[in-house]
């Protein structure tokens, strides 16, 4: 059996792309090994259909950190069995490339998002040129690579004219679930659920804005679910505004935990600023769970946002960021009980177009030449 080792530099627990990718794997036959990191916050691993192996650091963040963990990785994939090495994201390609050219091994590319352009690194020119400068010596080499929506492949040839597969991040269908009630979990029961979730819920992705924007909101309340920068800002805001019994936070949640809360939402949010390019050309994970929940969307108009949102006709678009402005977007949703509920049944009509079976097939045949 050939062996695939799945590389990514966080803690496992809720990314379910690359979840999906490894289980792809298994079906080809591969045996798979998923490697990360372990932080001290780090939640505990469900049993998985493949291997996996967590690091722990002596750093958590900065350049020491990604220093340590692509040194680390190095090591780990120069003197591990494989025969396939599949690199997520910009932050582990280095070690995953240096290993292929000196064992010679397949390499296979998946890029969640248009690193360079992600905002953490705005307004730091070295960090930024030292990461653009791996790209440019590696990403022409590259044969095979994947990214997840249109825009992005486009931008990534654009620049370097290798050929990009898109697979986008859509969930798989699951069997029956039973899912617990509002009381089990916690929830409110007589209002209103708005929901953002992620696991990165960081600068410029709206979260400010809505939490001020609860102060103007009718009826409902606001659950924040997952992590992030500026998670502790949030909260100091909710405070400040005495919003506690209209904002609510849950820590992240595993993969299979999380869709027990998002089926209870009556309205989903995905608020990203188009303040960046790779925040323009975002396709967040979470629009995707709210459609295979049945839940209807309020989202910013980013292009490939906006584009499932018309085509599907699964919610709406804020049109600004104005706290006041999003509130009367999520009053008028709320209010509207019809046009809620038909927005409620096209998602169940997407669900059923957007398929991860035909996304999976991009992977297989990806993957297939490697089997």
């Amino acid at each position: 059996m050939k062996k695939a080792i799945v590389s990514v530099i966080n803690d496992l627990s809720t990314d379910k792309r690359v979840n999906r990718t490894c289980i792809t794997l298994t079906k080809l036959g591969f045996d798979v090994l998923l490697v990360g990191r372990k932080q001290r916050k780090s939640l505990p691993l469900n049993h998985r259909e493949y291997s996996t192996e967590r690091m722990f650091l002596l750093f958590e963040k900065g350049f020491l950190f990604y220093a340590e963990y692509n040194f680390r990785l190095f090591l780990f994939l120069m003197f591990k069995k494989c025969d396939l090495l599949v690199s997520n994201d910009l932050d582990t390609l280095l070690p995953n490339y240096l290993v292929k050219k000196i064992r010679k091994k397949g390499l296979v590319y998946d890029s969640h998002e248009y690193y360079t352009g992600v905002p953490e690194l705005e307004g730091r020119p070295f960090v930024k040129k030292f990461w653009k400068h791996i790209e440019k010596w590696i990403f022409p080499n590259l044969s095979d690579i994947i990214t997840v929506n249109d825009s992005i492949a486009k931008l990534y040839h654009d620049e370097y004219g290798n050929e990009i597969k898109v697979v986008r991040n859509i969930p798989e269908v699951k069997a029956h679930i039973d899912f617990k009630s509002k009381n089990d979990l916690g929830i409110i029961e007589n209002k209103n659920i708005i929901l953002l979730q992620g696991s990165g819920i960081n600068v410029d992705r709206g979260a400010e804005e809505l939490v001020l924007a609860m102060q103007y909101v009718n009826e409902a309340v606001l659950y924040i679910i997952g992590g992030g920068d500026v998670i502790d800002i949030l909260k100091q805001m909710v405070h400040e505004k005495n919003l506690e019994k209209k904002v609510f936070f849950i820590p992240r949640q595993p993969m299979e935990k999380l869709v027990q809360y998002t089926v209870h939402a009556d309205l989903g949010l995905t608020l990203d600023k188009n303040t960046n390019i790779n925040y323009r050309y975002s396709l967040p994970n979470k629009l995707f769970d709210y459609i295979y929940a049945g839940v209807p969307v309020l989202a910013s108009p980013l292009v490939e946002v906006k584009k499932i949102i018309e085509q599907y006709k699964i919610g709406e678009c804020i049109e600004n960021h104005e706290p006041k402005h999003i509130a009367e977007k999520i009053n008028g949703m709320l209010v509207n009980k019809e046009k809620l509920l038909r927005y409620k049944e096209n998602c169940n009509i997407a669900k059923n177009k957007l398929n991860w079976e035909l996304e999976e097939k991009v992977l297989k045949n990806v993957f297939e030449k490697y089997a």
